[in-house]
């Protein structure tokens, strides 16, 4: 393993294991080159690392501070609460169009399109400074005219300014991309199994109470900076998950 990599798992697990909170500020380049005995060319590639993952994220002029992560706050700091199952730290996601483009025909009915001060504890997670404005929407996405998730998404106005409501109805993150220019990086996910609420069940031609497979969101640019969070939730009945892990 390269030593940049056992430095970024050091770190990272000091994190995990909370001896470095949210919040906190990573040693400097300096005096991880110092504890590490490396140069600062495997110290950056290092933080680079646990950046891209969405552990860490450096403020001009400041540091690198340790991020809040879903995993990290618990289910009791969920916006949703209940229990939760983490999977997946890196997780790169094409999105749902691009996803099924190959499926049959992508549509979406949107409920919401707002600008919003979003609520603390999704300001909180998305690094966003209090009073900070972001946009919001709900819609449902469907595959050749059957709905197969709920998605409710908030990111920060800074980052998504221009954000049109022709993006909703297509990608979002191919705005992102080619509009935009920021690079999708990482996703922390939690994931849960819900019940459908009756507005759900409307929406997502199921039954209330239906079985619904709810994943929890923040998406991160490739400096570690929090652009998304959301939860969308699927209809079981109509959902796969795969899962890939290369050694």
């Amino acid at each position: 393993m390269p030593k940049y990599e056992q430095i970024a798992q050091d770190i990272r697990k000091s994190i995990e294991d909370g001896a470095l909170a949210p919040g906190d500020r990573l040693p400097t380049v300096v005096e991880l080159c110092d504890l590490y005995g490396v140069s600062k060319i495997t110290v950056r590639k290092a933080v680079e690392q646990l950046a891209e993952q969405g552990f860490v994220s450096s403020r001009r002029g400041s540091g690198t501070y340790v991020k809040a992560s879903p995993e990290a706050q618990g289910s009791e700091n969920s916006a949703h609460g209940g229990d939760a199952l983490y999977m997946g730290r890196k997780d790169r996601s094409i999105g749902f169009m691009r996803e099924h483009q190959n499926d049959g025909t992508v549509t979406s009915d949107i409920y919401e399109f707002e600008v919003v001060e979003p609520p603390a504890e999704i300001a909180q997670r998305l690094d966003m400074e209090p009073g900070g404005f972001a946009y919001h929407d709900v819609r449902v996405r469907r595959l050749d005219g059957v709905p197969i998730v709920q998605e409710d998404t908030y990111m920060p106005l800074d980052l998504a300014s221009g954000l049109k409501r022709q993006h909703l109805e297509t990608s979002i993150y191919d705005f992102l991309r080619n509009e935009k220019g920021l690079k999708l990086s990482s996703f922390h996910r939690i994931m849960r199994a819900v019940a459908a609420s009756k507005v759900e069940a409307e929406r997502l031609d199921i039954k209330p109470n239906d079985p619904l497979f709810e994943i929890e969101q923040i998406g991160f640019l490739d400096d570690g900076v929090p652009f998304e969070y959301s939860v969308s939730r699927n209809v079981g009945s109509r959902t796969e998950m795969h899962d890939v892990n290369l050694t």
